[in-house]
């Protein structure tokens, strides 16, 4: 593997754009496809440390990659420090970072200790960083955080003073507090807390399109922006595009077919990717479609795909 040192990018000057850790669609051949559109630096889907210690069977089917996909940090749900570095130590040879979740608001994720419910636990996750970084010895390997904020954001900017003083890598601020969903992202609470910080901040929330980011990074100062959705519906967004173009919707044709993406995860992807390109009577036929050879003659039909 060409593993690769993501802090380059956050030295480079330029503001690093980043594809965000999502359940089911951040994978190998989605994170391949982004990469062609100018995305700079890739996450995993969330995997709970504990199952991918512990069982064979959870790492093969939650961890692939290959030659071609750097840089690229892992993500982990976690709650104990050494079962985190435990997970570490095994994708260090295939990976360029890890990032520990601090961030999802699920409840079967807060029930279970882990994601935003670690915000409330300042100890344990400057313990968790500063064990991976004293295990790993491979002193490129990056050791990052993601997290939501707190209403009081004092306690956040300790959060990250803590973590920072412990190695982490840098920190990427989801600009909502654990309650929050569809409400406007607190874009100056983390202008706060990436002034109140050394290391690079990355922001996260409601970005839709490339000028979005533009103006995120005017209105933070963060040194990288985040996307989630945003890149689920439009994957040349970072190039620059205002919606998906079809040599991107070809390339996903081929990357998908050429890594066996299964047919539900083939077909929702592209239903993102057109979402706004076909009229609602376009959406009602392609988004009941059943097989990969159905997907495959309508795009051929419609789009000459």
């Amino acid at each position: 593997c060409q593993v690769k040192d993501p802090m380059d990018l956050f030295d480079s000057g330029q503001v690093v754009k980043i594809c965000a850790p999502m359940v089911r669609y951040s994978k190998l051949a989605f994170r391949t496809l982004v990469r062609k559109y100018s995305c700079d630096l890739c996450y995993t889907p969330m995997i709970v440390a504990a199952d991918f210690v512990r069982s064979e069977k959870a790492r093969d089917s939650e961890f692939t990659t290959n030659k071609g996909d750097h840089p690229l940090i892992v993500q982990f749900a976690a709650k104990e420090a050494q079962v985190l570095c435990d997970a570490a130590r095994i994708v260090c040879p295939f990976a360029d970072g890890i990032d520990l979740n601090c961030g999802c608001p699920q409840r079967w994720a807060m029930t279970e200790g882990y994601g935003a419910c670690l915000i409330n636990k300042p100890e344990l996750v400057r313990d968790m960083v500063r064990h991976v970084r004293n295990q790993i010895d491979n002193p490129r390997f990056s050791v990052s955080i993601k997290i939501r904020i707190h209403e009081d954001l004092k306690r956040t900017v300790d959060l990250c003073q803590k973590a920072e003083a412990n190695g982490v890598s840098w920190i990427t601020i989801h600009g909502r507090y654990i309650e929050e969903r569809h409400q406007p992202v607190h874009y100056d609470a983390i202008k706060t807390i990436k002034q109140s910080l050394s290391i690079p901040v990355v922001a996260n929330g409601d970005i839709k399109t490339l000028k979005d980011a533009e103006n995120v990074h005017h209105l933070t100062g963060a040194d990288g922006i985040m996307v989630a959705r945003g890149l689920l519906a439009n994957p040349a967004m970072f190039a620059g595009y205002e919606e998906t173009p079809l040599e991107c919707i070809q390339d996903w044709v081929d990357i998908a077919l050429e890594h066996g993406t299964p047919f539900t995860c083939f077909h929702h992807h592209l239903m993102y990717m057109m979402e706004r390109i076909t009229s609602k009577q376009e959406k009602k036929v392609f988004n009941v479609l059943s097989s990969t050879s159905a997907v495959l003659d309508y795009l051929k039909d419609h789009y000459g795909v």
